[in-house]
């Protein structure tokens, strides 16, 4: 962990004037997220960003997520950080935040969303549909998993761990026929063309928060600062799939979807899947609330998800 305590004011608060020290894990995924971070907010604000890099214990474990407790293994890190005042702020991946809100930190701001998709990067160019039967498929998502098997019941989908460049390099070392991942990483690190098929959300219903960051700092007087990175459309789409998934009690390691997009009425509409992890069943509803009412539209939709026998799916390995 590096940073630059000189830079900063009393009890580990940022300096009137000097650099924010942004904590950001060291893939290289995360550093061009962060960095874009940074870039925006020196572009808004004038204030420079220093990345401070911290490593998480979902970077050093290579165990399956659903092993290690998904939920909160790629943040905690960057959390104690702020909690210490060795960083001022920090970025996440939203789909990687915990639902729980955190003593003392707040969500200062959540990015514009990029691409919700998921994409298939298979070998010789393939399409999903043209995999042969028994083909190998990897991924590290229990939701991606059970979606994948309901599709293709004939493929051999396989738990994977790893940046993106290991991920890929299953397909290009022939370990892997495919592999699974998000769209909006790849084109993150500018390497979307590597994608042989993008799935609609439709089709992979996405995990709560995919594509969108999370800004969260400690100090409440940063907050107005970083809140210039808030995009408030998807602000309340999050605020919907992310309340589904607390009221479902399904963390980032659940076999469970949802996407939630406005449309120009300010009507938030919401669609939300749960699987057994086999794919041999699932339960897909959708609803419609007000935009200003995100969180109770999400809170909603899992309460009929519930009555409808999603914890029992998420509960069953059949």
């Amino acid at each position: 962990m590096t940073g630059s305590p000189a830079q900063a004011g009393a009890h580990g608060a940022p300096a009137a004037h000097g650099a924010l020290r942004l904590g950001t894990r060291a893939s290289a995924l995360a550093l061009a997220q962060s960095g874009m971070a940074a870039a925006a907010l020196t572009a808004a604000t004038g204030r420079a960003v220093e990345l401070v890099h911290i490593t998480t214990y979902g970077d050093t474990s290579r165990e399956a997520l659903s092993k290690i407790g998904g939920t909160g293994v790629f943040v905690n890190a960057l959390r104690e950080a702020l909690y210490a005042g060795e960083i001022d702020f920090a970025v996440h991946s939203l789909k990687d935040l915990p639902t729980a809100e955190p003593e003392g930190l707040h969500l200062a701001a959540v990015s514009e969303r990029a691409a919700v998709n998921d994409v298939l990067v298979a070998r010789d160019g393939l399409k999903f549909a043209d995999l042969p039967a028994g083909a190998t498929v990897g991924t590290g998502a229990a939701r991606r998993m059970a979606l994948l098997r309901m599709l293709r019941p004939d493929l051999e989908v396989v738990p994977i761990r790893g940046n993106v460049d290991t991920r890929v390099n299953f397909v290009r070392s022939g370990k892997l026929d495919a592999v699974v991942l998000a769209l909006a990483g790849l084109q993150r690190l500018g390497r979307q063309d590597e994608a042989t098929e993008v799935f609609g959300p439709e089709v992979m219903l996405p995990s709560p928060g995919q594509g969108a960051l999370a800004i969260e700092c400690r100090d409440p007087e940063l907050v107005p600062v970083l809140a210039v990175l808030d995009h408030p459309a998807t602000r309340a789409a999050v605020t919907a799939e992310r309340a589904m998934l607390a009221v479902l009690e399904a963390g980032c390691s659940a076999p469970v979807g949802a996407h939630a997009a406005a449309g120009d009425d300010n009507v938030l509409a919401l669609t939300g899947v749960v699987a057994t992890v086999s794919g041999s069943r699932s339960l897909r509803l959708r609803a419609t609330g007000p935009v200003a009412d995100a969180a109770g539209l999400g809170r909603a939709l899992a309460r009929d998800l519930l009555a409808q026998g999603a914890a029992e799916l998420m509960e069953s390995a059949a």
